[in-house]
């Protein structure tokens, strides 16, 4: 256990220290923060018990001995084990809603949170919306956060992977939604023969081989199942492409993040017209096909290829 430093009383205090420190020890950033002050604000408030939006006059709150003792112990362990924020205090944030998290699951930073929020418009209206796949779900915050926007959908939460179904399922719970959010293990579409939505949402692993090896720690933490996409980072974006017209109503549309593969993608398919989604709050690499174009170019998708 470590012993916090003389001189620091206040919040403000040991958010400031933190983020020196962890400057100092080279962390990386980008599991729901993107610089030091805000990672050590996280860690503060979470060791405090505390909301993330906690007003900002309460920063200069003094701190009791063990407080200040349960802070830097958590500063301890990010710097000493490398994790992502969200394992060491079990809760993450999307589309403005709380989830837990641990090393079964990714942590939430999509900016698919955007489109969600907006309840997928001007794509789809949203009261035309009846059933959501999120494909590859995870810890179930995309369909979740779904669920919550869409007030009358029902959403089926897919992965391969019991664990982060686990999660998922643990989260559908804490908000309430057992009633219209479904739990479903199966490999992409296959365990889904028979089932038809509105909307298929997917954050599938997309992340190319030897990018993977060359991560930082943090994103090492995480479950390579939900990172590795393969040689090119498409394999299981191209499985997506070929299979989700036989899942999709008519007007239905396909979301899909590929994040920095997006450039290999478009490449391979230099004939489509890729519609990538720009986001206000930042972020980038999520297309958009309607029901209509998917089947106009299985022709394409269905080929055979190799990576550019």
């Amino acid at each position: 256990m470590a012993s916090p430093p003389q001189g620091l009383i206040s919040l403000q205090d040991y958010i400031r220290w933190g983020a020196s420190r962890f400057n100092a020890a080279g962390l990386f950033f980008g599991h729901g923060t993107d610089n030091a002050l805000d990672e050590a604000a996280h860690l503060v408030l979470a060791a405090l018990h505390l909301p993330p939006d906690l007003p900002a006059s309460y920063r200069d709150c003094r701190l009791t001995d063990d407080e200040r003792v349960a802070i830097v112990n958590l500063f301890e362990r990010r710097i000493l084990e490398r994790k992502p924020a969200a394992y060491l205090t079990y809760k993450a944030w999307f589309a403005g809603l709380e989830f837990y998290v641990d090393e079964r699951v990714l942590v939430p930073r999509s900016p698919l949170a955007e489109l969600v929020e907006s309840g997928f418009e001007p794509w789809v209206e949203p009261t035309s919306v009846a059933r959501v796949l999120d494909l590859c779900t995870g810890s179930g915050c995309i369909g979740i956060a779904a669920a919550f926007y869409l007030l009358d959908a029902e959403v089926d939460l897919a992965d391969i992977s019991p664990a982060a179904l686990a999660v998922a399922s643990r989260n559908v719970a804490a908000h309430g939604l057992a009633e219209r959010v479904q739990i479903l293990e199966s490999d992409l579409f296959d365990g889904l023969e028979g089932r038809h939505y509105d909307v298929i949402v997917a954050n599938p692993p997309y992340v190319p081989r030897e990018e993977l090896a060359a991560l930082p720690p943090e994103y090492q933490r995480e479950p390579s199942l939900g990172l590795a996409g393969g040689e090119s980072g498409l394999d299981l974006v191209l499985r997506i492409l070929r299979q989700a017209p036989s899942y999709l109503n008519e007007g239905g549309i396909l979301v899909v993040e590929v994040g920095n593969s997006a450039e290999t993608l478009e490449r391979l398919f230099p004939e489509i017209p890729f519609l990538w989604i720009e986001f206000e709050r930042g972020g980038e690499g999520v297309f958009l096909f309607n029901q209509t174009q998917l089947v106009e170019y299985q022709p394409l998708f269905e080929r055979d290829w190799e990576a550019p």
